[in-house]
C-alpha cells in the first residue's frame, strides 16, 4: 500500500509538472493522518510556486482506492488519511524483497582459538545473528560466516604459557584438565603469556619463535610432534565451547568457519604478489600499504620476521569469500576499535580487486564496559565472558522472585544488545534486561503470551475487519507500521529499529485493552482478529531478534 500510494502520487507529478519525483511518506501523528509527504515542498522551488498552491493541485488530482481523505498542513505537507479497507490491507503486508536473488556474506562473532570469549564476541554473535536474518527476510541467500584466528601471535602466546604450564611439551598432561574447566584454563594462559611477552624480553623471543613453529606445523601438516599435539588438542578444545555455546544461544548455525590458517597462504601470496605490482611496498624490513596516500594511515602486512599479519590475512578472506561465493554483498560486523584498520585493508584490496571491495560493508559496533566502565581486554584479563554475561542475567532472574527459564534469560540479554544502535557503547544492566516491566525482552514475550491467552479463551471464530473504532484503528494502524519499519531496518542492516518498534506496539494495545474488552463483547469477533494480528506481528519481530515468542509464561 505504501509503495503504489507513494507511486501513485509520483505518477500524479508526473502528469502535472512533467517532472519525475521520488515521493517520500513518513508517519505523521495520527490525529494528522496515517500518511504524510512533503513532495509540495521539495517541488516550490523548481516550479517557482507556492508549495501550498502546489499541495492543492496535488491532491486535487489525487484519486485511489484506500484513500479516506487528503488535507493540507503547514506550510505545504500533504495529509493523508486511509479508508479501514486500506488499513486492513497494510497490516497484511510483507516485508519488501530487496535483496530477492541476491547472495549476501555476513560474517560475525568471529572467536579466536586459544583465547577468552567475551562480552564482545557474544554481541557480535546475537547481532549477527539478527542481522542475517533481516537479509533472509529481504530475500537474499544468506550463508553466515565465522572467522577466527587459529595462527598468530595471539596463538603463541597462549601456547608459550601453555607449555610453560605443563612443564614442557607433554600432550598427555592435558587429559588431566577437566573438560568443564578447559575454557577458563585457556584464557587463564592467553592472559599469562601475554603479560610474559609485555614484560619479560627472553619470553618475548621464545614467543616469537613460537609463533614460527606455529605456521610451520601448518605448512607440513604436522600431527605427530609432541608441539603439535598440544597444538591441535587446545585448539580443539576451544571449537568444542564454540560447539556448545552456539546451541545454548540458540542462534542459527553458521554456514561456514573460516580459520586463519586456511587463508593466511593466499593473504601471503597476494601481499607478496602486489608488491611486485607496487600496490605494497617494503619498510624497515616489514610490507606495509601506505594509506596515507588514500588519506587513511600506513599498516604492515608482512612483518619483519617475513611473517603475515592479520592485515594479510584478511586480504586472503576477502579474496576467498569472492572466489567461493562471488558475493553481492558481503556484511562484516566487529568492534568499532577496527573501523579504521578495515578501510586501510579494503583501500589495499581496491587496487588490484576492486569489486569485492567495493562490495564489502563493514559494521561497527561500540565496546562492551565493564560495570567501572574500564573498556574489557582479553590482554589483561579484565574481561566479563559471554558465560559471565548469561550467568548475571540468571543471578538478576533469580534476585527479582520471576526466576526466568532459559528461553527468557536468552530474550533479556539478545533483546538488550540489540535495542541499542549500532555502533554505540553496550552498557548491560542484568537487572532491567529481566524486568517484565519496561523496554525489554521478557516483557515482550510477556505480551505476546498475554495476547495468546486472551485468544485462547475466546469460543468465536474471527471475522474480517470493518467499521472500525477509534482503538481498534489505531491499533491497526501501528501493526501496519510493521513491514515499512523491517524494511528500514534491513535498508540500514539497524535491528534496534525492530526493538523500539514492537515497544510501542505492545504499549498501544495496553492502552487499547484498558478500554476495550475483547472476551464477551460485542466486537469480541472482530477484536479476535485484531488480537490474533497484533500476537503474530510480535511474534515476527521477536523471531527476527532470535527470541522466542511463548504461549504462556
Amino acid at each position: 500500500m505504501k509503495h503504489q500510494l507513494s507511486a501513485h502520487i509520483a505518477d500524479t507529478c508526473l502528469e502535472l509538472f512533467n517532472i519525475k519525483v521520488c515521493p517520500e511518506l513518513t508517519r505523521p501523528d495520527e490525529q494528522f493522518g496515517d500518511f504524510a509527504t512533503n513532495i509540495a515542498l521539495q517541488l516550490s522551488k523548481e516550479l517557482d510556486q507556492n508549495p501550498r498552491a502546489i499541495a492543492e493541485q496535488i491532491i486535487d488530482k489525487l484519486s485511489q482506492d484506500g484513500i479516506k481523505s487528503l488535507s493540507i498542513a503547514g506550510p505545504g505537507f500533504i495529509n493523508i488519511h486511509l479508508t479501514d479497507a486500506a488499513l486492513v490491507a497494510l497490516a497484511t503486508e510483507t516485508p519488501a524483497q530487496t535483496m530477492a536473488g541476491q547472495i549476501v556474506l555476513t560474517e560475525y562473532s568471529d572467536p579466536n582459538p586459544f583465547k577468552p570469549l567475551h562480552a564482545g564476541h557474544l554481541y557480535t554473535t546475537l547481532v549477527g545473528d539478527s542481522i542475517a536474518r533481516l537479509t533472509e527476510i529481504a530475500g537474499a541467500k544468506t550463508i553466515r560466516i565465522n572467522y577466527g584466528g587459529d595462527v598468530g601471535r595471539h596463538v603463541a602466546i597462549s601456547m608459550w604459557s601453555i607449555i610453560r604450564e605443563l612443564g614442557g611439551e607433554l600432550p598427555e598432561k592435558l587429559d588431566g584438565i577437566k573438560l568443564e574447566d578447559r575454557p577458563t584454563w585457556l584464557g587463564a594462559r592467553y592472559v599469562d603469556g601475554n603479560k610474559a611477552f609485555e614484560n619479560d624480553d627472553k619470553a618475548k623471543a621464545e614467543i616469537i619463535d613460537i609463533n614460527k613453529r606455529v605456521y610451520a606445523i601448518h605448512a607440513e601438516k604436522d600431527h605427530k610432534s609432541t608441539f603439535a599435539r598440544v597444538y591441535w588438542t587446545c585448539r580443539q578444545w576451544s571449537y568444542d565451547y564454540f560447539a556448545i555455546l552456539y546451541p545454548q544461544l540458540q542462534v542459527k548455525a553458521f554456514d561456514r568457519y573460516i580459520p586463519e590458517s586456511e587463508i593466511t597462504p593466499l593473504g601471503y601470496e597476494t601481499v607478496m604478489q602486489q608488491l611486485a605490482a607496487g600496490v605494497y611496498k617494503k619498510s624497515n624490513g616489514a610490507i606495509i600499504f601506505d594509506g596515507e596516500a588514500e588519506g587513511l594511515h600506513t599498516r604492515v602486512f608482512i612483518n619483519s620476521e617475513g611473517l603475515p599479519v592479520y592485515e594479510a590475512k584478511d586480504v586472503g578472506l576477502s579474496l576467498t569469500k569472492w572466489r567461493d561465493y562471488h558475493f553481492d554483498q558481503s556484511i562484516i560486523i566487529t568492534a568499532n576499535e577496527q573501523a579504521e584498520y578495515m578501510k586501510v585493508v579494503l583501500a589495499s584490496i581496491a587496487k588490484f580487486a576492486p569489486e569485492p571491495a567495493a562490495r564489502t560493508k563493514h559494521l561497527v559496533h561500540g565496546v562492551v564496559k565493564l560495570q567501572d566502565g574500564v573498556k574489557m581486554s582479553s590482554r589483561k584479563g579484565n574481561i566479563v565472558s559471554a558465560l559471565d554475561i548469561l550467568e548475571a542475567a540468571r543471578a538478576a532472574g533469580k534476585a527479582s522472585g520471576t526466576n526466568p527459564n532459559e528461553d527468557t534469560i536468552l530474550a533479556a540479554v539478545k533483546y538488550a544488545f540489540a535495542k541499542n544502535r549500532i555502533g554505540s557503547d553496550i552498557a548491560y544492566d542484568p537487572t532491567d534486561s529481566v524486568a517484565l516491566e519496561g523496554n525489554s525482552g521478557p516483557y515482550l514475550q510477556y505480551a505476546h503470551a498475554r495476547a495468546r491467552s486472551i485468544i485462547s479463551k475466546s469460543t468465536r471464530k474471527a471475522v474480517p475487519l470493518s467499521d472500525l473504532e477509534a482503538g481498534e484503528r489505531t491499533l491497526l494502524r501501528k501493526i501496519g507500521e510493521y513491514s515499512s519499519i523491517v524494511d528500514r531496518s534491513v535498508a540500514e542492516l539497524m535491528p534496534h529499529h525492530i526493538c523500539t518498534y514492537l515497544y510501542e506496539l505492545a504499549q498501544i494495545f495496553n492502552r487499547f485493552y484498558e478500554s476495550n474488552r475483547v472476551i464477551g463483547d460485542e466486537r469480541e469477533a472482530l477484536r479476535l482478529h485484531l488480537m490474533i494480528s497484533y500476537a503474530d506481528t510480535l511474534k515476527a519481530g521477536l523471531t527476527i531478534l532470535g527470541i522466542t515468542a511463548p504461549a504462556s509464561m
